[in-house]
């Protein structure tokens, strides 16, 4: 055995228990950290048995596993220090700033306000967010129509988990079924997705995810905190 490729070895097993380390702290499954960054299961399977990721990859494995890219890649400094720093405004550090998005999710028939722009941003406790998911992958979106009430209301803000797409019977997913966002409780069958309301007065929605269907439905990430502004 060469020295370099010795070397490689080392690196590449320090690298895995690393991710294995943020992805089991933060709570997170392998398919959620897969559907995070963008890539296949068998991807992160890779990258916990000591594959480096190249390019993009390497940056959105580090924001899905809320930690600083030197620390992922060669573990230097520590694990959230940078996160944080890039993540805070202003003097207290303890504050992350989550993007409301221009994107208005349907608690109804579906929206199709789907633009990304950001719209303004809301100051969160950085340890409050963590008990609720990732906050490196959490945006802010308006809620409109009747359909999630009393849970959630017309107007109401949520805050979505983007790491979490893997569907978890009875939480409530942001969900893209091809051009329209609903906001609905989601339940995972055999070759469908069930995305049922709480108002008893709309009916559930299948969504096929067999075949071509499959690529028309997304699961954007589960809700995980709601907000309204009172009258």
């Amino acid at each position: 055995m060469s020295v370099c490729y010795a070397i490689r070895q080392n690196l590449g097993a320090a690298f895995a228990g690393r991710v294995r380390q943020r992805r089991q702290a933060l709570g997170l499954s392998k398919s959620e950290v897969a559907g995070g960054v963008g890539v296949s299961l068998t991807t992160i399977q890779q990258y916990e048995n000591g594959q480096l990721p190249k390019g993009e990859y390497a940056v959105r494995l580090a924001q899905v596993l809320d930690c600083s890219l030197d620390w992922l890649l060669a573990g230097q400094g520590e694990p959230e220090s940078a996160m944080r720093r890039g993540a805070a405004t202003g003097e207290d550090a303890g504050l992350v700033m989550i993007p409301l998005v221009e994107a208005r999710l349907s608690a109804g028939t579906g929206s199709l306000e789907t633009g990304g722009e950001i719209l303004r941003h809301y100051a969160f406790r950085h340890d409050f967010l963590r008990r609720k998911g990732n906050p490196a992958q959490m945006v802010l979106l308006r809620v409109s129509g009747d359909s999630m009430q009393p849970d959630i209301r017309h107007n109401d803000v949520v805050l979505i988990d983007q790491a979490q797409r893997e569907p978890r019977p009875g939480r409530i997913y942001a969900v893209s079924v091809e051009d329209m966002i609903y906001l609905k409780i989601v339940n995972a069958m055999p070759g469908k997705l069930i995305l049922s309301s709480v108002n008893p007065a709309y009916a559930p929605i299948e969504a096929d995810t067999r075949d071509q269907l499959g690529d028309l439905v997304h699961i954007i990430g589960r809700a995980v905190w709601v907000g309204r502004e009172l009258e």
